[in-house]
């Protein structure tokens, strides 16, 4: 059982702008409980559409847009249902929201707060306006999560279906992570005679360092104080690296290692040069315990989206939604609670009155 659903999943969902335009007049696409869609945010979601297939498949972006953009308008509308449904639940997202602007600051090396919001307005983004789109997902995804995903249970038979039913897919190639650090020496070559001062003052202090880690100091902590690499401040992580992509003699090197061991000193052209295998995976087709969490998630989304769609059909059928002429909600519900707009003797009272459940003609 999961409480959390990966961000990925909540894309179609949380990507997408803060509703509501009170001070703004202008042509209103849909109204959502007390909230409105206006024009403006419907267009805007249409965009960003075009800018998420560019993105993803830039060859067939036009079709993928031409079948997705039908539902712009049905994911407008679930993420102000849940958003209002967050409200029901007392959600605030005010804690969270904090704690991931500062991880963010954080990640770019900010002293404050200010320094974070004048970086995002210097690539033209409004703060305040990123800060709701943000507080938006948080509160996207705490509703899913509660009131759907942690409804979802799998089971090991399961598990060891799909497992079975996707051992192509499943097979990854071989690769290792790697991460070093760099004792640099400017403007070394390879014709840089081995008793070069600059060399061996060099040499001297790799070794130094090598030694510290045999006698068990931290790799990533020898890495944060001492590398000259561009990778110093992550404790030298350098990433994941398949066959066929490194220096023919650093990955004859490192992948012969097993993950946790530390290479001797190498010279490069940059200087000298301490690698550790933080992660070697071999390649073919892992066994399911290796890799259960990665079929633990694809089972997951396989419930989640049907499970989050009749979800959000009961959202809608307790709601009030008017969507005006010319736009259509493809994720109506056919039992949605159709309205009408009455006036009383005082023309400028108007009461909305329901009308008898009936289903929608498709």
């Amino acid at each position: 059982m999961r409480n959390l659903i990966p961000w990925s999943l909540l894309l179609c969902l949380v990507a997408l702008p803060a509703l509501g335009a009170d001070t703004v007049v202008e042509e209103i696409v849909a109204r959502v409980n007390n909230r409105i869609v206006t024009l403006t945010e419907y267009q805007r979601g249409l965009d960003d559409l075009k800018q998420e297939v560019q993105q993803q498949d830039a060859a067939n972006a036009d079709k993928l847009f031409a079948d997705r953009q039908k539902d712009v308008l049905r994911d407008l509308i679930d993420q102000q249902l849940l958003l209002d449904k967050g409200a029901d639940m007392g959600i605030t997202a005010d804690t969270e929201l904090i704690k991931k602007l500062d991880d963010m600051r954080k990640q770019m090396h900010l002293e404050s707060m200010e320094d974070l919001e004048k970086a995002a307005e210097s690539q033209g983004i409004s703060f305040e306006e990123y800060k709701e789109n943000m507080r938006n997902q948080i509160i996207t995804q705490q509703v899913i999560g509660q009131e759907v995903g942690h409804k979802i249970n799998l089971t090991k038979e399961e598990e060891q279906q799909f497992y079975d039913a996707h051992k192509s897919e499943l097979e990854q190639p071989e690769e290792i992570r790697l991460s070093e650090i760099l004792v640099a020496t400017p403007k070394l070559d390879a014709s840089t005679p081995p008793d070069d001062p600059k060399l061996a003052a060099a040499k001297a202090k790799a070794d130094d360092l090598l030694a510290q880690i045999r006698k068990g100091a931290g790799f990533e902590d020898i890495a944060k104080k001492n590398s000259d690499g561009p990778t110093a401040a992550q404790g030298g992580d350098l990433g994941y690296f398949k066959r066929g992509t490194l220096n023919k003699k650093l990955e004859d090197t490192t992948f012969a290692m097993k993950a946790g061991e530390v290479s001797d000193v190498t010279r490069t052209n940059q200087g000298f040069i301490i690698l550790k295998v933080v992660e070697h995976h071999e390649g073919g087709l892992p066994p399911l315990k290796d890799i259960e969490p990665r079929v633990e998630d694809a089972i997951y989304m396989d419930k989640l989206q049907p499970a989050l769609r009749e979800y959000l059909l009961k959202l809608r059928e307790d709601a009030y939604i008017k969507i005006n002429p010319g736009y259509v909600d493809t994720g109506a519900s056919p039992n949605e609670t159709q309205f009408v707009e009455t006036t009383t003797a005082d023309a400028k009272a108007k009461t909305l009155k329901k009308k008898k459940k009936i289903p929608l003609i498709h």
